[in-house]
């Protein structure tokens, strides 16, 4: 552990004493972001959180500014579709985790096609969630990179499954590193030129898994703060050892950015934005805020915002205006002198003039979180929480007291506000179902997982959560898969299953199906792996499913006519005990 706080101390010196303003005028600046993943805002040193170290993180709030006041969503993908539009979740569709519900309307324009346009060159590394086929897909929203997994979390974290750019490939040691790795080798291919980086890495996300020599510092030391808000008594120390390590561990990677920006002499010539994407996974230590990931309470979605400019914002700047994830998309426009061509009007504003010191205060204005029915809002002193209690943030951030009697004007003017906002921009949230995209030519490869699909009959998830789920108990001929997609490209595609099957149950006949078009498969050939992740877990799992190696399974090829349908996988015959296991399937539009 003393290597990795001296690599990290060393990284943070070194950017520093390389600040050379070395900023050409002409030149636009880099721009990095870095979204961790269920890090709440009291997960930080410079927050007051003693139980950890994150210095590579607390120099940005040193070097730079650190808003004091920063809100997110409750849960992760509304606010990565916020980041990404400037726009609240609602209105571009988000409504869930998962199933389809994670997708970002493909009529939003996002962040990185704004810096596109601008000459930026765009990658992201990491968890996309918001979209898996494209073109809701990353590559399909302006980042020419990506590097990464879409669902919104993962079942292992050593040597995982991934992607780039659509095509399956194997992740390298611990994510959270490999996916620094690769925005370490994309800034430095595009160091010529301005670039936008997205680092989204998905830790302290469960499982809760993280290399030894983060985790050692933690499994067998006292915890001094322990979770002070109403549910002090709810705390699994165990999982806040292993949350704080994981925290380390991205604090590690954050100075691993810092350092290469400066061994590049990037310093001056990149603004570098770090938050969270919603309030800590556990009940620990968060500067007394109520609630936790899930809530629209304080707790759930008081996020760190830390950014640095040397040369243009001063260093220690505190930023009282509250600020929200819809302003980020504004704020980094702004301060890169980029004009976005927005077809929608944005819900954030700028803040670069606050960052910049050329100008303090904004208009007063509401910022509302919203999660499952649950809205609450907040303004520059007060907060209504989700069932219409008043509370005053500046004297009481805790909310332990109400102060509807107190103060009925403020509490009247909040109610109604709130219920303007569900009557407007909630309104705009459509739950109606939308078929699946397959078939761009520009995108051959379409990746239909099992999280997408829908069990019927005796198949059953392998997990609660679908998100990294197989479907298993496949065990008949009434049993049955479906997708609901819609085809952009008619022709020829050849289907893959990604299976797993014993060797006692080799020999079902499964069909793939459309409409009246069909192909058929065996399973011929056993393939039986063990399930695998449990080995690598600090804490036992609650949600996320066991994994496992899926063997792929040629299903033929199939002529697909362009439009909506239902797919189906389907057994024609089942000799064995079962048909098979499934993670998902493929479909790669052939050439003509």
């Amino acid at each position: 552990m003393n290597v990795i706080k001296s690599f990290v101390l060393a990284g943070i010196l070194v950017a520093s004493a390389l600040s050379l303003n070395v900023c050409a005028a002409d030149r636009a600046p880099n721009i990095v972001v870095i979204l961790t993943d269920d890090q709440g805002w009291g997960d930080l040193g410079v927050h007051g959180n003693t139980n950890l170290q994150t210095p590579a993180a607390d120099s940005l709030a040193r070097d730079g500014a650190l808003f004091e006041r920063f809100y997110v969503q409750p849960v992760c993908s509304p606010t990565r579709a916020e980041f990404l539009t400037g726009r609240y979740h609602p209105r571009g569709g988000v409504f869930s985790t998962s199933t389809g519900g994670e997708r970002l309307d493909l009529d939003e324009r996002t962040i990185a096609q704004v810096f596109q346009e601008a000459g930026y060159a765009t990658g992201a590394f990491g968890k996309w969630h918001n979209g898996t086929q494209y073109p809701y897909h990353p590559n399909g929203r302006g980042f020419a990179e990506f590097y990464g997994f879409c669902s919104g979390h993962w079942g292992d974290y050593f040597d995982p499954p991934l992607e780039l750019n659509g095509q399956p490939v194997r992740g390298q040691g611990f994510i959270s590193d490999d996916l620094t790795d690769h925005a370490l080798a994309y800034v430095e291919t595009q160091r010529e030129h301005p670039f936008f980086c997205y680092l989204a890495l998905n830790t302290p996300h469960s499982p809760m898994q993280v290399p030894d020599q983060f985790f050692d510092r933690f499994k067998d030391g006292e915890i001094p703060l322990r979770h002070n808000g109403l549910q002090v008594e709810r705390e699994d120390v165990a999982m806040t050892r292993a949350a704080l390590a994981m925290c380390e561990s991205n604090d590690w990677n954050v100075a691993r950015v810092l350092a290469k920006l400066a061994e590049l002499k990037l310093v001056d010539d990149t603004i570098v934005l770090f938050f969270c994407d919603n309030g800590p996974n556990s009940w620990r230590w968060n500067g007394g805020f109520k609630g936790r990931k899930g809530s629209t309470d304080e707790g759930g979605v008081r996020s760190p915002l830390l950014v640095r400019w040397p040369g243009h914002i001063v260093p220690g700047t505190r930023v009282k205006t509250p600020a929200a994830a819809i302003d980020l998309l504004p704020t980094l426009a702004g301060l890169a002198g980029v004009r976005p061509n927005l077809a929608k009007t944005l819900d954030g504003v700028d803040l670069s003039p606050v960052l910049l010191g050329q100008g303090k205060t904004l208009p007063s204005r509401l910022i509302f979180s919203h999660w499952s029915g649950s809205v609450s809002a907040r303004d520059e002193r007060y907060m209504l929480d989700g069932a219409g209690h008043l509370f005053d943030l500046i004297s009481d951030p805790g909310q332990a007291h109400d102060l509807r009697e107190s103060q009925p004007d403020v509490a009247r003017r909040m109610t109604a506000a709130v219920s303007a906002w569900k009557k407007t921009v909630l309104a705009e949230l459509k739950k109606e179902p939308r078929p699946f995209t397959v078939g761009y030519r520009e995108f051959p490869l379409t990746v239909l997982p099992a999280r997408d699909g829908v069990p019927h009959g005796g198949i059953q998830r392998s997990a609660r959560a679908p998100n990294c789920s197989f479907f298993t108990n496949w065990t008949s001929t009434a049993d049955h898969i479906t997708w609901d997609i819609t085809v952009a490209t008619a022709g020829r595609y050849r289907a893959t299953a990604y299976y797993t099957c014993p060797a006692v149950d080799v020999g079902a006949t499964v069909e793939l199906r459309l409409g009246t078009t069909a192909t058929t498969a065996k399973v011929s050939e056993a393939h039986d792996p063990p399930l695998v992740g449990a080995e690598h877990d600090r804490v036992p799992r609650e949600g996320e499913s066991l994994v496992k190696d899926f063997k792929p399974l040629a299903l033929g090829d199939i002529t697909l006519l362009a439009g909506r349908g239902e797919l189906i996988l389907q057994a024609l015959a089942v000799p064995g005990k079962s048909v098979m296991d499934v993670r998902g399937i493929t479909l790669e539009l052939l050439p003509d």
